[in-house]
């Protein structure tokens, strides 16, 4: 509305200064405020810290998370090898799958080629068609003809119900495999999470270490390492001594008479305990060969093992197929009381089962110990023993 709008008087703008003075007094108020508050107001005592943990802690907790990566590393290898096979299997399916759509499409088209000679067929009656062939006998050819066309077509109707029924078989096994492979995919990306988690928070801890705490962990070691090989000595002694009486028991024995050359005679079978000697001397050269190569967690070989992939490819070498995982690898072969182990053997380590090594004797054994480490010779009392198998 103009003509309203030029009887208003009009507003006359003010450059808008700043209040100096309010804010400045202000400013002055709480800067004085505040500072009184501060001096009136008790000092909040600070939230007590955490003791530093002792060198004998960190080194426990560290051994801990070693043997629970171990253990992890164990679940790792077994959904890992999982993942492989269903990997394989779900593979295997979807190709014989592939086979069968090609044979069902194949036996789809002479259906159709069959459906369309019916139809032509039937469009004209038996008389008609009589009437209209060249002669009787090229009527005969064609009535014959179709019987045989549809003889063979119930064959081929019964054939294509089969094959479709085996593709939608082999398409529900492929579905299923393919959700336990996915499964098998998230246990393996769990527990690598889980390993990577432990040996962090491991790596952490001896980080935090001063120098001088570093150096008491070191003798610490060497303290362990020193009373697992003196019990390793212990055992060796025996091991000769209880050798060397079995070959003065030998030395003893009479002497064989002499057979009767008119009788005749069986050779006995050779000892089973040169074979499993013979096989475990294969093992351990493969084992020895790889002394000096690093421990990484999940590895089989040939530049780097864990502890299950290490004996694992030993036994291989020596023509024996052994499980994985720890877990499975104890369940193999004969159980053997630490007293009685052989070179060879399988020597297992922790309430869980959780590390493995191949016995070599003298109370010591090859093993990949653990991350950060190499393959290498070790007592086997150096970590809790759980127990043995003979794995032939």
């Amino acid at each position: 509305m103009p003509v309203l709008a030029s009887h208003r008087k009009p507003r006359t703008t003010r450059p808008h200064s700043p209040a100096v003075g309010v804010t400045t007094a202000a400013l002055a108020s709480v800067t004085l405020l505040s500072a009184q508050s501060a001096l009136a107001a008790p000092a909040t005592p600070a939230a007590p810290s955490a003791p530093r943990p002792t060198v004998e802690e960190v080194r426990a907790k560290v051994d801990r998370l070693y043997q629970e990566a171990g253990t992890a590393t164990q679940e790792y290898d077994r959904a890992k090898e999982a993942t492989d096979r269903k990997r394989r299997e779900v593979g295997r399916l979807l190709d014989d799958v592939a086979r069968r759509t090609e044979t069902i499409n194949v036996s789809r088209r002479a259906l159709g080629s069959y459906a369309a000679a019916q139809y032509r067929a039937g469009a004209v009656g038996p008389t008609a068609t009589l009437i209209f062939a060249d002669s009787p006998q090229d009527y005969f050819d064609q009535s014959h003809l179709m019987d045989r066309l549809s003889d063979r077509q119930h064959t081929a109707i019964a054939s294509y119900e089969t094959q479709r029924a085996a593709a939608a078989g082999q398409r529900a096994r492929a579905t299923r495999s393919l959700a336990e492979l996915t499964a098998s995919q998230t246990a393996l990306r769990t527990s690598k999470r889980t390993v990577q988690g432990k040996l962090a928070e491991a790596r952490t801890l001896l980080a935090r270490l001063t120098a001088e705490e570093k150096a008491r962990l070191a003798e610490l070691e060497r303290k362990r390492e020193a009373e697992a090989r003196r019990k390793a000595e212990e055992r060796a002694e025996a091991e000769a001594a209880a050798a060397a009486e079995r070959r003065r028991r030998a030395a003893a024995k009479p002497a064989p008479t002499t057979p009767d050359p008119t009788k005749p005679t069986t050779p006995a079978p050779p000892p089973s305990g040169s074979t499993y000697a013979a096989k475990a001397e294969q093992a351990l050269a493969f084992a020895r060969a790889q002394i000096g190569k690093p421990y990484v967690w999940g590895a089989t070989g040939p530049s780097s093992y864990d502890c299950s992939g290490l004996t694992q490819a030993a036994w291989r070498a020596a023509g024996v197929d052994l499980p994985r995982t720890t877990w499975d690898q104890v369940k193999v072969g004969t159980r053997v009381s630490t007293a009685d182990l052989l070179p060879g053997d399988l020597v297992f380590f922790y309430d869980d089962i959780s590390h493995v090594g191949i016995y070599i004797g003298g109370g010591k054994m090859i093993h990949a110990p653990k991350p950060g480490a190499y393959v290498r010779e070790e007592s086997i009392y150096y970590m809790p023993l759980y127990g043995s198998v003979r794995p032939v």
